[in-house]
């Protein structure tokens, strides 16, 4: 009687499907006071073809999705919790990664292609160096963006171009195109059995086909890319019922939209800043789209109805921020876990002068510069990997410092505090380290899943659900912690100085034209600052193998 009596007083309850570049979650909240009662989360294998290649198994990110159901739900019961009561599942996704699929057998035809891949950097250079002034702003007016690898449209285009499977099926009129929420919403409605084929605007708005202003797929657009517009998912708005999936509503909001949700930032000015594999600010700028003139997106903010308007933002994407404790761990072995890292750096209490830019996949705002690649300098006999495990979570201070100050300039107004969430913000020493270099505070909420939380919301509010009110006076008080600067505004401005001047130094690596080894295959001497590097390296490596022959000799 009592385990019935607590199931009856949770009331209803949503769900959120959080798919994300290196993992998958299934989060179940209660509606009325937004608690987490319960979730499961599956890791995702990245694979890495050939140099800035990355992509996922379809597949994979599908069966995660519904291990992830099955073993929240089985949490659920274990706490005598009707998961009868789930009313609506809100998706969110890594936004930009893209996928092509065939509508008849409801296979994947390639990998997908993660938003961090560089493989399209030479069709980028392309279709700049076609644009009146080589600008790679030409489609901004309409698309909010920069022409860049980041976005789906030139990632689509290559798989049209270099993998005859999706060649073969958009001339035969059988291939669908999507990022992550569109596959998980078609394979969860039904997939070849009348799976329901759609985007949200949010997701949409990172294709490079979608205009911001009509609110639509632009003709212009995808001629300019040779997309045919067939193969487009229908655009829907952010909360509104998609589909069912066993009696369930499902419906759709883009990672960083559904964090700003989260967040609850629903007012003009408001921001948020998301720490997961890279770093995204994203500031509430209201109805009417703000173009930057300082490295931002112009961005679809959400649309939280069929009848309700598009709110916009700014964002500031940075590629990497999470991505680089793995890299720490998985290749150069310095670490064992993330919380390592925040313990390694901690016993040093600084970088000792040294500073890593982590260009992996060039650099996002607000440089837009797919030729640079990461550094670490200002290192001597006394730099350890405690001062590197330093630099590298300073590295991620100083890149959202670069978009903020860019974020500030474009507004005119600055911002007092700063919103935090993602799964960084659980290293205590970042979030310090982060106001230091802001000289700001900086604001975590205490339930750090606002991503899902923001799905969820928009999915319970959804006209047909409705079990979620998003009005003002309804919404839950979420409690916080402040990180309040230690250091004076003079030491931080030195610091940040010298990070731009590491950032410079990390520009233009990449020659544009790579050179060909005969072999069909692309020689490491494509870079010429590569090439020198590393005759340099070998002439110094034999030099001190026969100087240290000579010493034995002696």
């Amino acid at each position: 009687m009592a385990a019935s009596s607590n199931r009856i007083m949770l009331g209803p309850l949503v769900a959120a499907i959080d798919q994300g570049t290196s993992s998958t979650r299934f989060l179940v909240f209660n509606a009325k006071t937004a608690e987490l009662l319960s979730h499961h989360q599956v890791e995702i294998k990245q694979s890495f073809p050939k140099e800035g290649w990355v992509e996922e198994d379809p597949k994979e990110i599908l069966q995660s999705v519904y291990e992830c159901m099955d073993r929240t739900c089985e949490k659920l019961t274990q706490l005598n919790i009707d998961i009868s009561n789930i009313k609506a599942i809100g998706v969110t996704n890594q936004r930009e990664t893209t996928l092509v699929w065939d509508k008849e057998t409801g296979e994947p035809l390639y990998n997908a292609i993660v938003w961090l891949d560089l493989r399209t950097q030479s069709t980028v250079e392309r279709l700049i160096n076609k644009t009146p002034g080589r600008n790679k702003n030409h489609l901004k007016h309409k698309t909010g963006l920069p022409i860049s690898t980041y976005f789906s449209a030139v990632k689509l285009r290559w798989l049209m171009d270099n993998v005859e499977k999706v060649h073969e099926a958009v001339l035969s009129h059988r291939a669908m195109f999507g990022t992550v929420d569109s596959w998980l919403i078609w394979c969860l409605t039904g997939g070849k059995k009348g799976g329901v084929h759609c985007t949200d605007v949010t997701n949409a708005s990172r294709t490079m086909l979608f205009n911001i202003h009509t609110m639509d797929w632009d003709p212009e657009l995808c001629k300019y890319f040779d997309i045919p517009m067939e193969i487009l998912p229908k655009v829907r708005s952010s909360s509104e019922i998609y589909g069912l999936m066993v009696s369930i509503c499902l419906q759709c909001l883009g990672d960083q939209s559904a964090a700003l949700v989260g967040q609850m930032c629903f007012k003009d000015g408001q921001a948020k800043n998301t720490y997961g594999t890279g770093c995204f600010l994203l500031k509430n700028v209201g109805t009417k789209p703000v173009m930057s003139d300082h490295g931002l997106l112009t961005t679809i903010a959400y649309k939280l109805g069929r009848d309700k308007p598009a709110c916009y933002a700014l964002e500031g994407s940075v590629a990497i921020a999470g991505a680089v404790v793995r890299w720490l761990k998985d290749n150069l072995g310095i670490i064992q876990t993330s919380t390592e890292l925040e313990e390694l750096a901690a016993d040093v209490g600084t970088s000792y002068g040294c500073y890593f830019v982590p260009a992996f996949s060039g650099l996002y705002a607000p440089y837009w510069e797919p030729s640079a690649r990461g550094i670490i300098c200002g290192l001597t006999q006394f730099t350890n990997r405690s001062h590197l495990a330093f630099a590298a979570l300073e590295a991620v201070c100083f890149q959202t410092r670069e978009i903020l100050d860019a974020m500030n300039q474009d507004s005119g107004i600055h911002l007092s505090q700063l919103q935090v969430d993602g799964g960084m913000t659980s290293n205590r020493l970042l979030m310090q380290l982060q106001a230091d270099i802001l000289c700001i505070p900086v604001v975590k909420p205490s339930m750090p899943e606002t991503t899902a939380l923001g799905a969820a919301m928009a999915a319970g509010a959804a006209e047909g659900v409705s079990v979620w009110s998003l009005n003002p006076e309804d919404l839950t008080e979420v409690t916080s912690e402040k990180f309040e600067p230690q250091i004076n505004p003079e030491e931080s401005e030195l610091r940040y100085a010298r990070w731009k001047k590491a950032v410079q130094r990390a520009m233009n690596w990449e020659t544009t034209e790579p050179v060909n080894n005969g072999n069909g295959e692309t020689s490491i001497f494509s870079s010429v600052p590569l090439g020198f590097y590393i005759l340099g390296s070998m002439f110094m490596l034999i030099g001190a193998k026969y100087i240290a022959g000579q010493c034995e000799s002696e």
